[in-house]
């Protein structure tokens, strides 16, 4: 939707949606030691095409489908209520050069629902018992919009040696102070909340968990409001998140040293802005990927 911020549609309590952009603190927590070779060093021949539902444990099934072949494998997690369909616009061109997967989160599209509450411990463990289920090879490179990069990001700080790259398209630092129309709309029991999400606490959870994951690409896309769409903001705490937006997203970077952000001038909903944009970060951030695999995949002395 085209509007500055997405708050509009928490409100009119049309669908569910992230926050964006608080202006918290920005300072990460201290670095683990990663060891830099081993995120992109376990490669696994890819399997066949899949499509279709996997039984992921308490009598749920999420949806899935991955396309290509190659390594490493992408996997794409959709912004708030979108399903895997959000992504058609870049999984032709992925899928053409490497492994490439999407899936509906439960209570979205074709997969299970789950009546909650959701926080991040639920999101991210549903992924991993996906990711199980249907035999997914690693390593990966992890794409989340919005919402979605959350979970991108509370799995890849679990999981380390398994994700080689990562590409965050607009996930907002946690909502600082945000007004109870927010608060009441975004409950995970809200009437209006599809994913029985609780999504203010899912940001400040994958925010706190923040650490160094190893020395892999990381791409932080992140969007600069003008004055003008900051002064439509509807509420002052949305326009405070707006105008520290860039800066705020800039607490991604801890995650490794190569992370580098991209600034745009495109509103919140990028991928739907310039397609053509986020598909070239990720197949960048693919490329760089695949080129260290070649070179451990190498014998000593080539």
């Amino acid at each position: 939707m085209n509007l500055p911020t997405r708050t509009a549609a928490w409100v009119a309590a049309l669908v569910v949606t992230l926050p964006l952009l608080g202006c918290s603190d920005t300072s990460p927590p201290d670095e683990t030691n990663a060891d830099p070779s081993t995120n992109a060093s376990t490669a696994t021949e890819p399997s066949e095409p899949i499509d279709g539902l996997f039984d992921i444990g308490d009598g749920r099934s999420l949806y899935v489908r991955c396309t290509g072949t190659g390594s490493p494998t992408v996997i794409l997690e959709a912004g708030d209520d979108d399903t895997s369909a959000s992504y058609d616009f870049a999984v032709p061109a992925l899928s053409a050069v490497t492994r490439t997967c999407v899936y509906d989160r439960a209570n979205l599209g074709r997969s299970d629902p789950d009546p909650g509450p959701r926080g991040l411990a639920e999101l991210v463990g549903d992924f991993e018992n996906l990711i199980e289920a249907a035999d997914i090879p690693g390593p990966y490179v992890l794409v989340g919009t919005s919402g979605g990069g959350y979970i991108s990001a509370g799995y890849a700080v679990e999981h380390p040696q398994q994700v080689a790259g990562m590409v965050f398209v607009e996930v907002a630092a946690p909502f600082r102070n945000p007004p109870k129309e927010i608060v009441e709309a975004t409950r995970w029991d809200s009437p209006v909340n599809v994913e029985n999400r609780d999504y203010l606490q899912v940001e400040k959870d994958a925010w706190a968990a923040r650490r160094r994951i190893g020395d892999t690409p990381v791409t932080v896309i992140s969007n600069e409001y003008s004055p003008e769409e900051i002064a439509a903001a509807e509420f002052p705490e949305e326009a405070a998140g707006m105008a520290g937006n860039v800066q705020a997203q800039r607490g991604w970077l801890v995650l490794s040293p190569l992370a580098e952000q991209l600034v745009v001038h495109t509103g919140h909903a990028v991928e739907e802005a310039d397609p053509d944009l986020v598909r070239d970060a990720i197949l960048d951030v693919v490329e760089a990927v695949a080129h260290v695999l070649e070179e451990l995949a190498r014998p000593e002395g080539d």
